[in-house]
């Protein structure tokens, strides 16, 4: 079982850049493929991006792609999530998640982890 902590939000303006952070508590941090996602008010939760578990293979959603990076330091039990040249509508709550997977590629779907959630405020 893993625990995963996010840190790093808060408030910025259109243009701006900030950097998450997931902690992971509990053992095998190598074992699980990590993933970014993300709420907005009145909106579903929606997939951000993911790393695989030796952090070799990335995905994007076509909304962050070129703009977001997703990393992770396996050493650190930690992954980030660098964003950049932000917009407005990239405002939402970022949850990062985990899920334990042999296979080394990222994943988009069925994990079983998750943080609390870390609020991301961009203003125009």
């Amino acid at each position: 079982q893993v625990q995963l902590v996010e840190s790093g939000g808060g408030s910025v303006q259109a243009g701006g850049s900030l950097r998450l952070s997931c902690a992971a508590s509990g053992r095998n941090f190598g074992w699980y493929a990590m993933g970014w996602f993300r709420q907005a008010p009145g909106k579903e939760r929606e997939f951000v991006a993911a790393i695989s578990r030796s952090g070799g293979s990335t995905d994007y959603a076509d909304s962050v792609q070129g703009r977001f990076t997703i990393s992770r330091d396996n050493a650190k039990n930690t992954m980030y999530l660098q964003m950049n040249t932000l917009k407005s509508e990239d405002t939402a709550v970022y949850y990062c998640a985990a899920v334990y997977q042999m296979p080394d590629r990222p994943s988009q779907g069925n994990y079983d982890y998750w943080g609390q959630g870390t609020q991301v405020t961009v203003s125009s």
